[in-house]
Parts: C-alpha cells; structure tokens; sequence
C-alpha cells in the first residue's frame, strides 16, 4: 500500500492563494492528481498530471490552479491562486501504483467570502 501525506491546507480569503502538497512513500510511476469533495457533494475531479508532466484540470480551476509534480521527491503539488468560496471542500490527494489506486486522508481548504 503506498502512504499519502497531505498538507498545506487551512483558511483563506477569497482572492487568496494556498499550496497543497502530497508526499507518496515510494516512486509513483502513474499520475497523481486532486480531488475535492464540499459538503453534500460527490467527490470530483480538480487536477492530475502524468509522470510525464502532463496535466488535465477541471473547467471550473482551470486559469487558476496548477498541478506540478516532483518525481524525485515523489511528490504532487496544487498551486490554487484567485480562490473563490465555492472552492471550499475537502482536498484528496490520489495516486494510481503498482498497488493500485491509493488516497490521503484529505484536508480541508476553506475559502471565506
């Protein structure tokens, strides 16, 4: 099983920026991504990028979020910037490795208007 450690999240006005980060405890060689999930909502797709760098983000961040990664570091960054209060939920961190697909325990990102 590969252990995601999440950080980065907390309270922030709108028009704020944060920074989330996850660390996966071994090489991940297929893509990384975030997902979120606000309160009475289905979990969604917010941004994933390959080994490779290449990267798919939903419509609704797209212009003000970037996904990076370092390979080295085995580690999956989420650059939000110009955030909204819709932006509010739950962030997941997901990784697809040799075990699967694997999640972090989430953290929280809110965004007060």
């Amino acid at each position: 099983q590969v252990q995601l450690v999440e950080s980065g999240g907390g309270l922030v006005q709108a028009g704020g920026s944060l920074r989330l980060s996850c660390a996966a405890s071994g090489s991940i060689f297929g893509s990384m991504g975030w997902y979120r999930q606000a309160p009475g909502k289905q979990r969604e797709l917010v941004a994933t990028v390959t080994r490779g760098g290449t990267t798919n983000y939903a419509d609704s961040v797209k212009g003000r979020f970037t996904i990076s990664r370092d390979n080295a570091k085995n580690t999956v960054y989420l650059q939000m910037n110009s955030l909204k209060f819709e932006d509010t939920a739950v962030y997941y961190c997901n990784v697809n490795s040799w075990a699967g697909s694997s999640w972090g325990q989430g953290t929280q990102v809110t965004v007060s208007s």
